[in-house]
């Protein structure tokens, strides 16, 4: 059965995204604020990274060194999404098997993927929660019709 389920049927839309030029303290404000793990990187609409919040997390600066707290927030607001994002990014089609899209995250140890039209336009967003969300769903119906 869960082999009929679509990507598009759970994934999360409308997505938030940030292009290049984000400042790393704004992706970072964006995704403590909306609760999120990861944003697509557009420009000119066409989806060019993905930046995650380890991603900000390695770029943040180390308590070990000599800056002053104003040199260092300085310098990560003059730190910009291109620099730490990924730039080959693994997308998933909404009309693809959601277990298409679990694969995918557990072979290549990620945990979201964009989803993208025939286009190529991003869509969405599948994640493992989504993933989570689904199976829970799906189980109370089995166990209701039981």
């Amino acid at each position: 059965m869960l082999e009929n389920v679509m990507v598009r049927e759970w994934m999360t839309t409308p997505v938030m995204t940030v292009s290049p030029a984000t400042s790393i303290s704004s992706a970072h404000q964006i995704m403590k604020e909306r609760g999120i793990r990861r944003l697509p990187v557009l420009e000119n609409e066409h989806l060019v990274g993905i930046v995650t919040i380890g991603d900000v997390r390695e770029a943040s600066p180390s308590d070990a060194t000599t800056l002053s707290i104003w040199e260092l927030n300085y310098l990560w607001a003059q730190l910009t999404v291109e620099k730490v994002m990924t730039h080959k990014v693994i997308t998933i089609g909404a009309n693809q098997s959601i277990l298409d899209a679990a694969e995918k995250m557990l072979e290549l140890k990620i945990s979201g993927i964009p989803v993208v039209d025939d286009a190529g336009k991003l869509i969405g967003m599948i994640t493992e929660s989504d993933v989570f969300r689904m199976l829970v769903k799906s189980r109370g119906k089995t166990n209701s019709a039981g």
